[in-house]
């Protein structure tokens, strides 16, 4: 069975409203940078030295990252060889199936819950790139889910930080644990996890601070948050997502690293991706970070924060691409 067909039996087993929200999510990124790769199929029919390059080109201009670029070149060069491939039409599938494996890798991409008891999510980030509305997202899913939610606001040095989170609770309908702005975060943290322990709540979702990851003090702070929940709940936090701002690209890829070094974190969020026209910034990260992405956001609807899905991903954007190259391989056989 060829890898289109694959990709759509296992598409079509999973939610239409879904599948609908990966794609128009990704619709900048698909007409920017897909549909650039699908012109120079069409104006190179050949693969040849010329052809790579200008894939090259198209692959680093969505920012798939140049390490990621080499990589994929590379890979798809020895496949071309392999299989005694000539015609560019040929290449489309291949170029599928690998971006599919670069954005699979090996860890879950399911957020990990407390096997028993309460779960409690860290999220950690810099300021402006949607964690406060990622963390009321995500309290709506869980709720819609049927779990019981609270929310600590540890982000109490941003002005307004407390009141967006607040915001975000009527909205969703559940209840933030706050102290005054300017109040030590890991103070707060303890308030949360004893409230949430005395209310039987199932997930506990805990803003940070996020000024610059170069701050040694915020690290510190962190460090300190992590022993107070630890104290209180063994095995917590179950994760700890860094919420990184699609539309920012590199910058996005060299934040993760920073931040991944420094503060333990477990997962990655990747905001704003309908906003972008380069949402290759996923496959550079997720290739060149061992950390999995667990979140996307695609769009600023309530249910535009999913789960994040390779083969979703990878189908929001080639499936028309993929559709069209069987189509001309069936005709080739009739």
């Amino acid at each position: 069975m060829s890898f289109f067909k694959r990709l759509k039996e296992s598409i079509a087993q999973k939610t239409e409203a879904v599948t609908s929200i990966f794609k128009e999510g990704l619709t900048k990124t698909r007409t920017a940078f897909v549909g650039k790769i699908e012109e120079l199929i069409l104006r190179r029919k050949k693969i040849d030295e010329a052809f790579y390059e200008e894939l090259e080109e198209i692959l680093i201009g969505a920012d798939v990252g140049v390490n990621t670029v080499m990589q994929l070149i590379d890979e798809l060069r020895a496949e071309v060889k392999k299989r005694k491939i000539e015609e560019a039409s040929e290449l489309q599938p291949i170029l599928s199936e690998k971006l599919v494996e670069l954005l699979k890798g090996h860890a879950s991409t399911s957020l990990r819950m407390a096997e028993q008891g309460m779960t409690v999510i860290l999220f950690v980030g810099v300021n402006g790139v949607g964690k406060t509305t990622t963390i009321g997202k995500l309290a709506h899913k869980f709720k819609s889910e049927g779990k019981s939610v609270l929310l600590a606001a540890g982000d109490t040095f941003r002005a307004g930080a407390i009141e967006q989170l607040e915001v975000w609770g009527k909205r969703v309908g559940v209840d933030v644990i706050k102290q005054e702005s300017g109040a030590d975060p890991a103070a707060v943290m303890y308030d949360a996890v004893h409230a949430a322990k005395q209310r039987g709540v199932d997930v506990l979702l805990c803003d940070t601070a996020g000024r610059l990851q170069n701050k040694h003090n915020l690290m510190e702070e962190l460090n300190k948050i992590f022993r107070v929940i630890q104290r209180e709940v063994p095995n917590a936090p179950h994760e700890v997502l860094l919420v990184l701002d699609a539309t920012t690209g590199q910058n996005a890829l060299s934040q993760a690293k920073l931040f991944g070094e420094k503060s333990g974190v477990t997962g990655l969020v990747l905001t704003k991706l309908d906003g972008t026209a380069k949402g290759g910034i996923v496959i550079a990260i997720r290739n060149e970070l061992d950390l999995p992405v667990k979140l996307v956001g695609l769009g600023e609807k309530m249910q535009d924060l999913q789960e994040f899905d390779s083969e979703q991903f990878v189908h929001a954007l080639f499936g028309g691409l993929l559709q069209a190259a069987e189509d001309e391989a069936e005709a080739g056989r009739n």
